[in-house]
């Protein structure tokens, strides 16, 4: 209750909070100020040699790259990264140095699929100001005299960072996301939220965009396949690389990052009679794609100059915090996780254990919204490998319903190809990014040398 539909399509909550992501592709501009920015999914070329590469317009290539070896120049997408080397010639060390910011702020464009032309110099000094250093400077700025430059400092969890904390301490799901909580607190933070009810808003708008584009589907070209929205490394590689051959297809409704942090920043400020540049909303993810996405123009409110998600840490930067603190997890105290919505209490977890659960709700309901079929359980068919599974629907006899999930970049490589050449046969595809979900982002149970702890990763999956 309390959404509706503005005339133009946009679906909102109170006033001024959409969840839709523009349907063909183009960057949406702030609502009410009448501006827009250029479509997505036009080539993005880079300029001659001679631009100035700390122009904050000039695009960073694979060559610039001081990383001798990258998963676009070996073709080795899905093999885990390791930090980017620093670089060796000094005569370069000016030019290169918002790079390293970029670098020592985590961001492995190995990791990124869509590294080339993409992440832009502005957006790399921006990227260097989302880590521990700028979270503390707010914390430091609120213990001082002056009220002026106090920020109400609050954190969403998102559900897939709470695995890696409970496995890594042998805890519960709901006992890891409470001791976070009071951990953060005892820092100074002063709100910690739980980003499930904003995934809630993301399937339901989901659910009814498929539903839609299935009544339509004899009618619309672009109605199937229709791709999910919520990962920002698979939605950034899509727009900037792919195109108008894939973007049509993408699901128009908000990642849960994007909800959360119009939430916090709209409903949440109203709610505490604040404007939204006094609120610090950080939020906690799995992966350093969310970063990126932070910095997204749709995702900035231009008449108080503040972006809805001020920093991302990933769950990796959160015990680097931890041992810094020299802090022993398993002894904090446990504190409820606040709700936007009512009161708190524990953690509800959606099915679908490496996502937010797009394709096993919006599969459930369709179903029963299509072909009046109630579905309990999800049967996985595994395909060429374990992160490429399909479900089926039978109904009378015929195959109405056909879902996939695609994890990682040689999956998605293999998909774009397959409906490039018009052989595609699914309705509906779960897209992340990373091989194995997002239980397996590169922003949490890394090693020393770089690469992903196999035992801890089979506990989270547990957890």
């Amino acid at each position: 209750s309390g959404w509706v539909r503005n005339p133009a399509g946009s679906s909102w909550t109170g006033e001024g909070v959409c969840v839709y992501r523009c349907s063909t592709g183009a960057v949406r501009g702030e609502v009410g100020t009448g501006t827009s920015q250029p479509e997505h999914g036009t080539e993005h070329r880079t300029e001659p040699a001679t631009k100035d590469p700390r122009d904050p317009g000039a695009q960073m290539k694979c060559e610039n790259c001081t990383k001798k070896e990258c998963s676009k120049k070996q073709n080795n997408e899905d093999r885990p990264s390791t930090a980017t080397e620093d670089a060796t010639n000094s005569q370069d060390s000016d030019e290169l140095d918002e790079f390293h910011k970029l670098a020592s702020a985590r961001i492995f464009l190995s990791d990124c699929l869509s590294c080339e032309s993409c992440v832009t110099w502005e957006e790399g000094a921006k990227i260097s100001r989302q880590n521990q250093k700028e979270f503390f400077r707010i914390l430091n700025l609120n213990k001082k005299c002056d009220a002026s430059k106090h920020r109400v400092l609050a954190v969403s969890l998102c559900p897939q960072s709470l695995p890696y904390f409970a496995a890594k301490f042998s805890l519960c799901i709901n006992d890891a996301a409470k001791k976070l909580c009071g951990f953060l607190k005892s820092l100074g933070v002063h709100h910690v939220f739980d980003t499930t009810i904003a995934a809630d808003f993301s399937i339901l708008e989901s659910q009814k965009e498929f539903v839609t584009r299935y009544r339509q589907r004899h009618q619309d070209e672009h109605a199937f396949p229709m791709f999910a929205s919520a990962c920002p490394g698979w939605i950034r590689y899509a727009e900037r690389i792919l195109g108008e051959s894939v973007t049509p297809h993408i699901c128009t409704a908000k990642s849960p990052q994007q909800i959360m942090g119009s939430l916090v920043k709209d409903y949440f400020a109203r709610q505490q009679n604040l404007s939204p540049d006094q609120i610090f909303h950080v939020i906690v993810a799995p992966c350093y794609d969310r970063k990126l996405e932070a910095l997204q123009e749709d995702f900035y409110a231009a008449l108080y100059n503040t972006q809805n998600v001020d920093c991302v840490l990933t769950s990796g930067e959160i015990i680097q915090i931890l041992e810094e603190r020299k802090v022993s997890f398993r002894e904090v105290p446990e504190v409820d996780l606040e709700s936007l919505f009512g009161d708190s209490g524990d953690i509800v977890r959606h099915d679908g254990t490496k996502s937010d659960g797009y394709l096993e709700h919006i599969f459930k309901h369709a179903a029963k919204e299509l072909f009046n079929v109630d579905v309990h359980e999800i049967m996985y068919k595994t395909l060429r490998n374990k992160d490429f599974q399909e479900v089926t629907l039978e109904h009378n006899g015929e195959a109405v319903l056909r879902f996939a999930a695609a994890y990682g970049f040689r999956n998605i490589q293999n998909m774009v190809l397959k409906l490039r050449r018009r052989k595609f046969p699914y309705h509906f595809v779960e897209v992340l990014a990373c091989p194995g979900g997002c239980l397996n982002g590169k922003g949490q149970a890394p090693t020393e040398d770089g690469k992903p702890d196999r035992s801890l990763l089979q506990q989270i999956g547990r957890a």
